[in-house]
């Protein structure tokens, strides 16, 4: 099953996040969990993975051989990161190749993992040499550019695992309560420095065996995900937008926050909107959803403006890479020239919507500054009534626009915010302009 799952993802294009699940639906939870980590291991090591492979194979595998390559780089981790024992390695990945129907490969990957076995110290330090870091070459000098005095600590902290951060539901309970029943249970965690409703597991059981889950007292969320609603700063009877809001968490954050604001919810797939749904009904919250593309506002607004908007864009992710490894195989560079037009045309399409002395937030969970700093600046100098409002904060690092999050830095995921003002001069937009016929 992880041979079929990391074949999908190299050779198809598809997401952990959309194979994983329904692989792990039928299984035991030991049996889930040893997919996932074999999967998410896989992805985090590929690139010494793959060195290893190139250097005992004598000829390159062909690309309808995927499969094989994928099986060979699983058992290489079972044996060099898991320590798994090698003769069970051996044996099992050998007996694999009839289960993915390539019978002639029996031989090669017997070899193949014999001949690991044999040089593995050696082959080891070659691949460290190659590939220290496991990074796409165009992703390690992007981040080596842009942050060329963190970018050993990012590069270590892309190869982490992310620990398991809650959100403590102010609705229901706060963190010292939610502290308390943790105790109890002989749970080991701690606060989170900036986040005053985070706490972050030092160990992970799974989520719904946490005391408090299901009666919705807190939600999975990253202590820097969890700053998005604390600096909309949402105030009773405002209304609020956050777009780009699938799967829900920081829409959920807003209203734990202040229960009296008109929340409107706006995503362009309805499956991940069912998420926000879920996430809704568990923690007894409400809000209104719009499945629609932000960048269409004549196909859903209702021509009543928002005092504040969060847009989490659309972005490469990559400051999230510890907790989605399998980006580094998804990702290429001329992703990012993309996404930072996307962000800036919903940038452009959302500040209309927004209220004279109303404020946007600008948010990526992403390191690159294309993505971040540059994208704000495009925006403001083609849009004289939109201004920076600097971020006073202990957390991250201030940037020419905005303030970064490093990934690892307050043990936390890579995120970036920045924080815009209308001017309270500008002249309010109607859904009139949004029409077709509109000059």
């Amino acid at each position: 099953m992880a041979v079929r799952i990391l074949t999908s993802l190299v050779r198809d294009g598809k997401s952990l996040s959309d194979l994983l699940p329904a692989a792990q639906l039928d299984l035991e939870a030991r049996e889930a969990a040893m997919l996932q980590e074999l999967a998410f291991g896989v992805c985090r090591n590929y690139g010494q993975l793959d060195a290893i492979v190139n250097e005992l194979l004598q000829k390159p595998l062909r690309n309808k051989d995927t499969d094989v390559r994928m099986l060979l780089w699983l058992a290489l981790y079972e044996i060099a990161f898991m320590r798994t024992p090698d003769y069970a390695v051996t044996s099992s990945y050998v007996s694999l190749t009839q289960k993915i129907k390539k019978n002639w490969a029996k031989g090669l990957v017997n070899a193949t993992l014999r001949n690991y076995l044999r040089r593995g110290d050696e082959l080891l330090e070659i691949a460290a040499k190659k590939n220290p870091h496991s990074l796409p070459e165009w992703l390690y000098k992007r981040i080596s550019k842009d942050w060329p005095a963190q970018a050993s600590e990012v590069f270590a902290a892309m190869n982490t695992r992310a620990p398991l951060t809650l959100r403590a539901n102010v609705r229901l309970t706060d963190r010292s309560t939610l502290s308390a029943k943790f105790d109890e249970s002989g749970l080991s965690f701690e606060d989170c420095e900036h986040a005053p409703q985070g706490l972050r597991m030092v160990e992970a059981p799974p989520v719904t065996s946490l005391p408090g889950f299901q009666e919705g007292e807190f939600s999975v969320q990253d202590q820097s995900a969890q700053l998005a609603a604390m600096l909309v700063q949402p105030q009773a009877g405002e209304r609020v937008l956050d777009a780009c809001a699938a799967p829900g968490g920081k829409s959920c954050h807003l209203l734990e926050i202040e229960p009296k604001i008109n929340l409107h919810c706006l995503d362009d797939d309805d499956k991940r909107l069912e998420r926000v749904r879920q996430n809704l009904d568990r923690l007894k919250l409400t809000a209104k959803i719009h499945c629609a593309d932000a960048n269409s506002p004549d196909k859903w607004w209702d021509g009543e403006a928002y005092d504040a908007i969060l847009l989490d864009a659309p972005c490469s992710a990559v400051g999230a890479l510890r907790r989605h490894p399998d980006i580094r195989l998804l990702r290429r560079e001329s992703d990012i020239r993309a996404l930072a037009r996307q962000q800036l045309s919903l940038l452009n399409s959302l500040w209309p919507l927004l209220k004279p002395g109303g404020r946007l937030i600008y948010a990526t969970c992403s390191v690159l500054k294309q993505e971040n700093e540059q994208s704000v600046d495009k925006f403001l100098a083609s849009e004289s009534s939109a201004s920076e409002v600097p971020i006073d904060a202990e957390w991250g690092v201030a940037t020419s626009r905005g303030r970064q999050i490093l990934p690892g830095q307050h043990q936390a995921d890579g995120f970036y915010y920045c924080l815009l003002t209308k001017a309270k001069s500008a002249v309010q937009t109607s859904t009139s302009q949004f029409s077709p016929n509109a000059a």
